[in-house]
């Protein structure tokens, strides 16, 4: 079975400056190559023959390197905004979907099983599957509880632990129809709509490793840890 990837790679990589300035984000280097080309050769491992890369700031050099695909052996067609749409907005522009459709940001390292994601998905009935991921987060100050003007409660540094969105996601085309055209529409918004409307929003937390590069220093350590961990990434 051939399967379909959407990958959203029409930000500004504004979180990500200066480096963003020259190249845009899905073509920052991780190791030999560049990241949005690490997730295109785990996708064709994964077994999908074609992608669809929905672009905007930059495209001409998305464009120009990825080209039509031939050379990882699948097929690779490209959406243009000529507005901001968000992350949700750019899929109404893309009219030759299938049932099911794997949808992810061009700026994730990971060793996620998309194949695994996208077969789970179609089995399950959901409209629409999140892979998530744990992260804790630690204040780095002194927590003080107060009682009007009276500390009644002391936590040094406290941690804090929550789900979180790995900004991959598969799709039923029944979503769709929740997504307005033309207007900039977000991933929040969607889930919204969709917990409103009683629809049924699978999260399947994955346990291995994730790290959005959006960030200068998660940047710094992708790159440190793709050289030491390479092979948990890409074949040969």
């Amino acid at each position: 079975m051939s399967r379909r990837a959407i990958i959203l790679a029409g930000g500004t990589g504004t979180r990500l400056r200066p480096y963003t300035v020259v190249l845009p984000k899905p073509l920052m280097p991780i190791g030999d190559f560049p990241i949005l080309e690490v997730i295109v050769r785990q996708l064709v491992r994964c077994g999908f023959g074609r992608i669809t890369m929905a672009v905007n700031h930059q495209a001409e050099l998305i464009k120009a390197f990825f080209q039509d695909g031939a050379k990882w052996g699948l097929r690779i067609d490209y959406s243009l905004e000529d507005q901001p749409l968000g992350t949700m907005g750019p899929l109404r522009l893309i009219g030759d979907l299938p049932e099911h459709f794997l949808v992810m940001n061009g700026d994730i390292l990971t060793d996620l099983d998309f194949a695994k994601l996208h077969d789970d998905h179609a089995a399950s009935g959901s409209v629409f599957t999140i892979s998530s991921s744990c992260r804790e987060d630690v204040i780095d100050f002194g927590v003080l509880e107060t009682d009007n003007g009276r500390l009644v409660n002391f936590r040094e540094k406290p941690r804090a632990q929550y789900e979180v969105s790995m900004g991959v996601y598969m799709l039923s085309t029944r979503v769709l129809d929740y997504i307005p055209r033309e207007r900039l529409y977000g991933f929040d918004s969607l889930m919204l709509d969709l917990i409103a409307a009683g629809e049924t929003v699978a999260v399947r937390r994955f346990g291995g490793y994730w790290l959005d590069i959006g960030r200068p220093d998660d940047y710094a350590r992708a790159i440190d840890e793709f050289a030491a961990m390479r092979a948990r990434f890409l074949d040969g």
